[in-house]
């Protein structure tokens, strides 16, 4: 008796353990007057779409989206926004690779536009902070610091 008591017990915290893991699934964004939502339904034309892993029916860990017009992220999910290391590719041509958080650009990364100048360094709520802008042959444009811009 004292063993398969123990055997239930077991069973039955393996499968609390296992619900509680993430799954891949795909999930497409609603936009609603609230906010957005993500469902399980949607269409490639009208909504984002999210492929990877997700928890209590939101992306986390590791994931892509792709907006209908063609801009995608590809890298770490938290709570549904972009947390973490990730690349977004804008429509243009233009992309931003490096630190996230709470679905914006926050940390080190690297900002490259369609004319090949670059911006590297720190980012604060989506904005330059502490970096610098070079040209596409590597001379310096611009600096920031704390989120002002000094010429060079």
């Amino acid at each position: 008796m004292k063993h398969l008591i123990i055997l239930i017990s077991l069973l039955l915290l393996s499968s609390l353990l296992t619900s509680c893991e993430k799954k891949e699934e795909t999930l497409y964004k609603w936009e609603t007057s609230s906010g957005h939502k993500w469902l399980g339904f949607g269409e490639k034309d009208t909504n984002p779409k999210y492929q990877g892993q997700v928890k209590e029916g939101k992306p986390n860990g590791l994931g892509y989206l792709i907006h209908p017009k063609g801009s995608k992220y590809v890298g770490e999910w938290k709570n549904g926004k972009n947390n973490g290391q990730g690349r977004f590719t804008y429509t243009d041509g233009r992309w931003y690779k490096g630190e996230w958080k709470d679905g914006k650009k926050n940390g080190q990364g690297r900002f490259t536009y369609t004319d090949g100048r670059w911006y590297k360094g720190e980012w604060k709520n989506d904005k330059p902070w502490n970096g610098t802008l070079y040209y596409i042959n590597g001379k310096i444009e611009y600096k920031w610091v704390k989120g002002k811009v000094k010429e060079q």
